[in-house]
């Protein structure tokens, strides 16, 4: 299988030279954790089995938000604490998208651009579900920024996962949605973020370089219905911690081109994109976060200041029959191969019963001595 890390050791010397005076301090601090990911430059622990006493290295992950195979542990261990936060009741799935007219100005400005839509679009939606006519309460709203679509072309929009229902000003009642087929009218919450967005740009002082016509247009808003408890957590968890290429979905890397997979999202096929190398990992990069940028963020019931209403919240849900039981906890299981602050690392590969404990860590591989006949090499 083609890796991201293989493309970028073999061509991102050349794509430096040719695009470094243009490229973002985040975008060369992704490309060489990506290419040191699991590798002797970050060094590696040293597991041995608590049943038969096998010993077993691992390269350490860079931990970087942005590679492609360190994603799913941050996401698994972040759902596992989100599955203890949510509320017991039914959820709404809301997708914003900025139109393409403002993604020139999005990517120029991006903690700028990024930061108003997250909270635009949160800000929206609470609008709208302040008046009783649609639910007349405070919703719970957790926001999640993506940058691409399928092909990895720029398109920034927001996923939003919310309550279906809302808790009062006063906190005395738990509102459910006027309209059982609906949380609020999408007409309606696509004008108020078209005028959100536009007051935003407006305060940043960036309103001048915008065409008007934009705000002119229907902008798309997406709802839907997410399902209760689990099944929200699992709806979410397609969009959390996501990266915007797998390794599994490169095809090909030869004669200075890459080909990579993708689902058409009109048609539902599978279709082909061959693209020149440096063309390629231009396409991935603009999809690379400013540093520090928070990507996932909790507003309303969600907001980490607001402890006390969501356990009033919760309070007021769980004397209620006709709601689901909270959400199960379930367990977290370490992936194989990465060794990054894990203390247990997976099933011995030796006798297939006991579980790897951390002996040591290095900051490179240890030597040939240290090993034993039962320790498996180091993963490429």
């Amino acid at each position: 299988m083609v890796e991201l890390a293989e493309i970028f050791r073999s061509a991102g010397e050349a794509y430096r030279q040719a695009y470094g005076d243009r490229m973002l301090p985040s975008h060369r601090r992704a490309m060489a954790d990506i290419i040191d990911c699991r590798t002797p430059a970050l060094g590696g622990s040293l597991f041995v089995c608590d049943t038969c006493g096998g010993l077993d290295y691992a390269y350490h992950s860079c931990r970087n938000r942005h590679c492609p195979k360190c994603h799913y542990g941050p996401s698994q261990l972040w759902l596992e604490g989100l599955r203890d936060r949510l509320l017991p009741c039914s959820y709404y799935f809301v997708t914003f998208t900025l139109p393409a007219e403002l993604r020139p100005l999005a990517l120029s400005h991006q903690r700028i651009v990024y930061d108003l839509l997250l909270r635009e679009a949160a800000a929206a939606l609470q609008h709208l579900a302040d008046d009783p006519k649609w639910v007349g309460g405070k919703l719970g709203i957790l926001a999640v920024l993506h940058t691409w679509s399928r092909d990895l072309s720029y398109h920034p929009h927001v996923h939003l996962l919310a309550t279906a229902g809302g808790l009062t000003d006063q906190g005395e009642a738990w509102r459910k949605p006027a309209h059982s087929r609906f949380l609020v009218p999408g007409y309606a919450l696509s004008t108020i973020f078209r005028a959100k967005v536009r007051d935003a740009l407006d305060h940043e002082n960036l309103l001048g370089q915008v065409d008007p016509a934009v705000f002119r247009k229907s902008w798309n808003v997406h709802l839907e219905h997410a399902g209760d408890g689990e099944h929200a957590v699992e709806y979410l968890s397609r969009y959390v911690h996501r990266v915007a290429l797998t390794n599994d979905r490169i095809e090909a890397f030869d004669h200075g081109r890459v080909t990579f997979r993708y689902i058409n999202s009109r048609t539902h096929q599978t279709q082909h994109l061959t693209l020149p190398v440096h063309a390629f990992i231009a396409r991935f990069l603009q999809h690379v976060l400013p540093k520090g940028f928070q990507k996932i963020r909790g507003y309303g019931l969600f907001c980490p200041a607001a402890t006390r209403q969501r356990q009033r919240a919760r309070q007021l849900l769980e004397i209620d029959p006709a709601l689901p039981p909270p959400p199960k906890s379930a367990s977290t299981t370490a992936t194989v191969g990465d060794a990054s602050n894990l203390d247990h690392h997976g099933l011995c590969p030796s006798c297939h019963d006991g579980r790897l404990v951390r002996l040591r860590s290095f900051r490179r591989p240890p030597p040939i001595s240290s090993r034993t006949d039962t320790t498996r090499a180091p993963p490429s």
